[in-house]
């Protein structure tokens, strides 16, 4: 009975000492989330008021011009993320119906046609929702390009 107590008492406190690290690095990672969050703000207000004011449009080269239009919103990957996710998601529906194919014939065939119809059409929604933004946004550099030539001749 001794021996017993004294590997419980062993366990107990080993599970304190794992519970005690546990609670310290918690603890330690509520810190970093603090200095991280004060951080993060300022990095932001910084690189907005800094880095992506109007006046620095067109002044970046390489790299950073692409940083620029990145963090501007000029260049959009909602576009091509979306045709890559297109393509992965009709190709397992594809593959996968094809091995349904063998276990439930007409549950794959339904899976080939209206599977892959109903991702095309919530895909083709969503690209259209992006080419609108894209092509709003080419008519609006055309216009402010035109309202510009027309004060420059008056």
């Amino acid at each position: 009975m001794g021996t017993s107590s004294l590997y419980s008492s062993s366990s107990l406190n080993s599970s304190l000492n794992s519970l005690n690290k546990t609670a310290s690095a918690l603890e330690g990672l509520g810190i970093w989330s603090i200095i991280a969050l004060v951080l993060a703000l300022c990095g932001a207000l910084v690189m907005y008021f800094w880095f992506l004011n109007k006046k620095n449009d067109g002044k970046f080269k390489g790299f950073v011009a692409w940083l620029y239009d990145m963090f501007s919103f000029k260049k959009m990957i909602v576009e091509a993320l979306l045709k890559i996710t297109y393509l992965f998601v009709t190709l397992f529906l594809t593959l996968f119906a094809l091995g349904l194919l063998f276990v439930n014939p007409l549950t794959a065939i339904m899976m080939l046609v209206v599977g892959n119809l109903g991702v095309r059409i919530a895909y083709e929604f969503s690209l259209m929702m992006v080419m609108i933004c894209r092509n709003t946004s080419d008519i609006n550099s055309k216009l402010n390009k035109k309202d510009a030539q027309e004060k420059t001749e008056e």
